[in-house]
């Protein structure tokens, strides 16, 4: 038995409306409907939705409520895992710090717990990129959380950032640059309101310039002199496009900055954010203190002692390289980018259609062909019994971009389409969905062992799908789609076109036969078949 209450507070003009479905009850009023599932006695919210921050310093985990296409916070969970510290001397993450991050995930998972997959966004950070075994500890880390985790690229969390970060700050036609010093990577973004428009990531980060220059806690002018002339090294390519002269406010976010402001503010040495003179006075604090531990500074929080000399060594290169005399902090950050952006896919701002369209322009491809072959791709991938909801979007978008390696080369485009789709930078799509995207479209044609292996009968039937419209539509003609059906039984599939069609179309006919001969050296068995109108 279930019952299923869809209700709101109720206005003195709201109107309640009662249905009852089997043994399902729905209410719902006129205003912002929230649903409660009395089945277990969990609530399952639809205007729920969460983003996990998987960073090198902390995991945290924010719930939130969209109400009027904006986000609403609800629950905020942070665990200072300091996963960047937990990487040895060769890159691997120690069993230790695997096992700390499971402990965490698993206590973000039970939060979570009654949210269906669209509702949630996982990212993991710069620890996840640079680990040798960040790969194969992942899907220990999905099992724990309960929920898909992407391993996004500098760039993309940069983007993010900014996101975040724009949404927390008054509107502005001003530019402004963010930067965010987090544990393992620190991202630079000059953006103006909402749109970023120049995004770099870099590798230093706190908990890694604290571990490489203050590994004991000791802080000597010689040690802060060599981690700010090092961070300088790294910013330094990066002055042409952020200095001072391209932007007109300066904006920090998350721990190292937030932090910053705060010992600033509370010690009487700045108010309203960062400045120049309050790290100078900083710097002395520090030295005088001569380690982490003896620091005397009013609102440091535990947690940050261990990664403050390392993160202001990163701050104090970055306002002399930038030329940066005063920085506000936002409360907005990568987490809150990632509601933003979950938000834009549940609606009609999905950044991934904007970056399609963006190379379609870029690669100069076949916009009206790419679009012919995504819509019968998508069609034919909605119709295999293993291809998931997310699984044929990748087939749409790698439709849409499969051609775009022809920019290079006529000979060998698919191979070119892959290399693009997975080493460009494409905002919205995480390090495996480009992964995903580049096995697609370099299995669109040609020999099919040459492909590669995909993991699982579901790829198969994604990549049979694709490689379907792309003969169909080979003509480039603008012809409606044939009322074609693809089924599958196991490894045999069947495509079903209409009763006359191919005889019409003698190089289409050859051209799938052929292809049913490419299937059978992969195991698989494919048949074309006929079906009356």
């Amino acid at each position: 038995m279930q019952f299923v209450v869809v209700c709101a507070i109720p206005t003195i003009a709201s109107r309640a409306i009662v249905r009852y479905v089997g043994l399902t009850i729905f209410v719902t009023w006129a205003h912002a409907p929230v649903s409660f599932n009395f089945s277990g006695m969990r609530m399952a919210d639809d205007n729920l939705i969460a983003a996990v921050d998987l960073g090198s310093n902390s995991f945290r985990l924010q719930v939130a409520r969209v109400l009027e296409s904006t986000v609403v916070p609800l629950d905020t969970f942070k665990e200072t895992v300091r996963l960047g510290a937990g990487l040895d001397d060769r890159n691997y993450l120690t069993p230790a710090a695997q096992q700390q991050a499971l402990e965490a995930l698993a206590r973000f998972g039970e939060r979570l717990r009654g949210l269906r997959p669209e509702q949630v966004r996982a990212v993991a950070t710069n620890t996840f990129r640079v680990a040798k075994n960040g790969q194969t500890f992942l899907p220990e880390a999905e099992a724990a959380l309960g929920f898909p985790i992407e391993i996004i690229g500098g760039r993309e969390e940069a983007r993010l950032i900014y996101l975040g970060a724009s949404h927390s700050l008054p509107s502005s036609r001003e530019k402004r640059l963010v930067v965010d010093i987090g544990g393992g990577s620190t991202e630079f973004i000059v953006g103006r309101q909402y749109n970023p428009l120049t995004t770099e990531s870099t590798l230093m980060g706190c908990v890694s310039w604290s571990l490489r220059f203050f590994p004991d806690g000791i802080i000597t002018p010689d040690r802060m002199a060599a981690a700010e002339i090092a961070a300088g090294e790294v910013i330094q390519p990066l002055e042409q496009d952020f200095h001072a002269r391209h932007w007109q406010m300066a904006i920090g976010t998350s721990g190292t900055a937030r932090s910053l402001a705060d010992v600033m503010e509370l010690n009487d040495i700045a108010s309203g954010g960062i400045t120049k003179a309050g790290l100078t006075r900083i710097r002395h604090i520090l030295l005088d203190a001569g380690h982490v531990d003896k620091v005397k500074l009013n609102g440091l929080r535990d947690d940050r002692r261990p990664v403050l000399a390392g993160g202001f060594a990163i701050m104090a290169a970055v306002f002399d390289l930038l030329g940066i005399e005063r920085m506000q902090i936002t409360q907005g950050a990568l987490r809150d980018g990632v509601l933003y952006d979950l938000l834009g896919r549940q609606g009609q701002h999905d950044i991934r259609t904007q970056t399609v369209n963006g190379f379609l322009r870029r690669y100069h491809t076949d916009a009206a062909q790419a679009q012919r072959v995504a819509t019968l791709a998508l069609h034919l991938a909605q119709t295999m019994p293993q291809v998931n909801a997310a699984l044929a979007l990748d087939v749409y978008y790698a439709a849409m971009l499969h051609e775009v390696g022809r920019a290079i080369s006529h000979t060998s485009y698919h191979k070119h389409s892959a290399y693009i789709l997975q080493h460009a930078d494409m905002p919205g799509f995480s390090r495996r969905e480009q992964a995903q995207l580049g096995s697609l479209v370099l299995a669109q044609r040609g020999k099919l062992e040459k492909a590669g292996k995909p993991s699982g009968e579901a790829l198969w039937q994604a990549v049979l799908a694709l490689r379907l419209a792309c003969i169909i539509h080979r003509a480039r003609h603008d012809d409606p789609d044939p009322d074609c059906m693809l089924n599958a039984t196991g490894k045999r599939y069947t495509l079903k076109l209409p009763k006359g069609w191919l005889d019409a179309r003698p190089l289409t006919r050859h051209a799938l036969m052929e292809e049913t001969h490419a299937w059978q050296t992969v195991g698989h068995e494919l048949a074309i078949a006929e079906h009356s109108a």
